[in-house]
């Protein structure tokens, strides 16, 4: 553990600057920017406020907040998880030159996604505001959620870097499965259209729509933290970093024979 902690210190460097170096290359050449990272959740939430507001007949004033509180999570863990995927595989090429521990890739990769997710939190805040969502003291709950979902986008992360390299359908399996957890985690119903017809399982076994439940009692509706919530997705997320530091660390000098 001693010489772990050690070793990582040694390439907290190296780690800052692939995180900034991520960060570069997402926005260059675009002339939007990093303003983009702000409008695109703006209009989807438009988009999605507009279509499921009207087939429902929502007339709730803070369903914008609701699908953005959604819509913020479940894209940090697609994005970041997908990154975190081809992270091993895109600097093949540094891999089999120099030696850095290789778990620094995967671990920038999630860590640019997430502090463009942060500045992205600035439009739930714009909107929170102008529909006059009174902030209660519950509201510095919502860091809990946020901690366990970033736990859970490393297990995640490392566990589908290390899948990728052996199996390059995984990036395209990894899209439909993405795809079904988006519908899964009520980003866009209320969880009674699921509840009601049965499937209330669906949400109970998705450990992303208990962190989403959770950061929206804490930022929408507050409440406190949802406590089954909590204590099942801190399991998932604990035993999934487990999981993808022991398989990632178990096959990583193989690494080098596959890409």
């Amino acid at each position: 553990m001693k010489q772990s902690i050690k070793n990582f210190k040694k390439y907290r460097f190296l780690l800052s600057e692939l995180v900034i170096k991520d960060i570069k290359l997402k926005y260059r050449r675009s002339y939007l920017g990093i303003l983009w990272t702000l409008l695109e959740p703006f209009l989807t939430m438009i988009v999605l406020y507009l279509v499921f507001s009207k087939l429902k007949d929502n007339n709730d004033r803070t369903f914008p907040v609701y699908i953005l509180t959604g819509r913020l999570l479940y894209t940090f863990f697609a994005n970041s998880s997908k990154a975190a995927m081809k992270s091993i595989r895109t600097h093949g090429q540094m891999i089999k030159k120099v030696y850095v521990p290789k778990y620094i890739y995967p671990l920038s990769s999630i860590l640019s996604q997430f502090i463009t997710f942060l500045i992205s939190l600035i439009v739930l805040v714009v909107v929170a505001v102008y529909l006059k969502i009174e902030p209660t003291i519950y509201m510095f709950e919502a860091i809990i959620p946020l901690f366990i979902l970033l736990v859970m986008v490393l297990g995640t992360g490392l566990i589908l870097a290390t899948l990728a390299v052996f199996f390059r359908d995984m990036e395209y399996l990894w899209g439909v499965i993405l795809m079904l957890v988006m519908y899964c985690s009520a980003i866009f119903y209320y969880p009674s259209l699921v509840t009601e017809g049965g499937h209330g399982w669906i949400l109970t076994y998705n450990p992303l729509y208990a962190v989403i439940l959770n950061f929206r009692n804490a930022v929408l509706h507050g409440i406190p933290l949802d406590m089954n919530a909590l204590i099942y997705s801190s399991l998932f997320s604990v035993v999934t970093l487990i999981a993808g530091i022991w398989m990632f660390y178990k096959n990583q000098d193989k690494f080098i024979l596959n890409i």
